[in-house]
């Protein structure tokens, strides 16, 4: 059995489920974890943020169910309201940073969120990258050699096929996959007991 964490780094209840992310796989190290780009902010989505009026009454509900931060660089962004969410670039960025490291791969979907909602670093900027690279020990030059490339365009266009094949309709999805059987034990919001249940339940079946 491994896990598919199909996620958005764009979507606030993803950065949300971080912590949630972090202490599941913390405790399943037998586990595999697979990360997954969606696509939520493509095609006509990719406006300025002001367009998307609930996005800090969301963020305030997710900070009260989960503890998540939002930084003082990610809300001056917010107040701006120009700053323009485009999902395939950091879908792109996500393949690049798997691809350096692909056991890492949930470590560094979070470290990515963090980029955004706490340092308020735009995901269609190279230089993004190469910080989260260079924090992360991983060869900053590659990663950003590979985000700037064609084949994590490829790459983040796969994902978004997948998401849609694992049947994944919001963000974040946490699902538990063993050869054909497809069990989802997270959406939206859900603590680590929460999923631990989950699994241990399928465990038993």
């Amino acid at each position: 059995m491994k896990l598919v964490y199909v996620f958005d780094a764009y979507c606030g209840w993803s950065h949300g489920f971080s912590g949630t992310l972090n202490e599941v796989v913390s405790l399943h190290p037998e586990l595999p974890v697979e990360v997954v780009s969606g696509g939520l902010f493509t095609g006509s989505r990719r406006v300025p943020i002001r367009e998307f009026g609930y996005v800090q009454g969301a963020n305030a509900k997710i900070a009260e169910l989960t503890g998540a931060e939002f930084g003082e660089a990610y809300e001056r962004l917010i107040a701006d309201g120009s700053f323009v969410m485009d999902s395939e670039a950091a879908a792109r960025g996500v393949a690049a940073l798997r691809q350096a490291a692909p056991t890492r791969a949930a470590e560094l979907a979070v470290a990515l969120q963090q980029a955004f909602y706490v340092d308020g670093l735009s995901l269609s900027d190279s230089v993004t990258y190469r910080k989260v690279a260079e924090e992360a020990g991983l060869d900053a030059d590659a990663v950003v050699a590979a985000f700037e490339g064609s084949q994590v365009r490829v790459a983040a266009g796969a994902d978004f096929h997948r998401s849609a094949s694992l049947g994944v309709t919001g963000f974040p999805t946490l699902l538990a996959v063993d050869g054909d059987s497809v069990t989802p034990v997270a959406h939206g919001h859900a603590t680590a007991d929460e999923v631990d249940r989950r699994l241990a339940t399928l465990r038993t079946r």
